[in-house]
């Protein structure tokens, strides 16, 4: 293979995964006709055509496919040796890519990235701020957070936050018109504010436990929402019983602007954790993450 088939291929990885030649060529720092001339070249020397054009996207043929499958480890490959050979750099580089949860993003990284990034200039950190779960190998991810449940088998997994606990809480308000719920059938009886699910698209079942008895409650209500902080909204507002994270609610709970209910039925679960393929070569930038953030309470 002569040294430019090697970019001719890496050039025609990116339009494919990127189904853009525009969003491509921005990434990979040339023009756009440039890329176009790139992938014409590789497809009259292989003699097929690899990618279909229309006005709206570009997409892989069964060619393009075929050759996409062999060419993705391959480079990966080549990238990560490149990384490892990074690591025999006096200080810690490289860029770092990682899917997460607002949540789990303003909780846990946040405080961790704000005291260790202005100690290492040439360590740069993308968060993707997700509530799906993402594929990070398809997406091209260096690691992804998420709760310990949640977790690939074929993940490497390293908690980073301790247990979290789910609340389910009221405005005082809400409470002076019925009596509060004591057990998770009592729910049936209450107006409750639902959370859409995106990754799943259902609304979730309240998760609730007492004395290793679990039951999953069905809550109707007026309000559906996606977003934790609408929720809280609507609770506050006394539109009724809203199922959040503990933390989300500590501050009004102990102020009195919520009212926190079921306590008892709502024990902690694993919380936390970074994971990664477990195939990957660590560079010296990631590994340095990775301790920063490791759980140690």
């Amino acid at each position: 293979m002569r040294r430019e088939e090697l970019g001719d291929l890496n050039a025609f990885q990116v339009v494919a995964e990127e189904q853009s030649f525009t969003r491509a060529a921005a990434k990979l720092g040339t023009s756009q006709s440039a890329l176009s001339y790139t992938v014409r070249r590789l497809e009259t020397r292989l003699g097929v055509r690899l990618l279909t054009r229309t006005t709206r996207r570009v997409a892989p043929t069964e060619a393009g496919e075929r050759l996409l499958r062999t060419l993705r480890p391959a480079l990966d490959s080549i990238a990560g040796e490149l990384a490892s050979l990074g690591d025999m750099r006096e200080k810690p580089a490289g860029s770092i890519r990682i899917s997460t949860s607002a949540h789990a993003a303003t909780h846990v990284l946040w405080p961790v990235l704000e005291r260790l990034l202005p100690r290492y200039p040439d360590i740069q950190v993308e968060l993707n701020l997700e509530s799906r779960l993402t594929d990070i190998v398809a997406e091209r991810y260096d690691a992804g957070v998420r709760l310990g449940e949640q977790l690939a088998k074929d993940m490497v997994a390293v908690r980073i936050g301790p247990d979290l606990r789910m609340a389910v809480v009221a405005a005082p308000a809400y409470f002076a018109g019925c009596r509060k719920p004591r057990t998770p059938q009592d729910l049936a009886e209450h107006r409750c504010i639902n959370l859409r699910q995106q990754t799943l698209g259902g609304l979730y079942a309240w998760e609730l436990e007492r004395n290793g008895r679990e039951v999953k409650v069905r809550v109707e209500g007026q309000l559906i929402f996606n977003d934790a902080q609408m929720l809280l909204k609507a609770a506050a507002a006394g539109f009724g019983l809203a199922c959040v994270l503990e933390d989300h609610v500590e501050a009004d709970v102990a102020a009195g602007r919520l009212v926190r209910v079921l306590e008892d039925w709502c024990p902690p679960f694993s919380g936390y954790h970074l994971y990664y393929p477990s195939r990957r070569q660590p560079s010296a930038g990631f590994a340095l993450l990775v301790d920063a953030l490791r759980y140690r309470g």
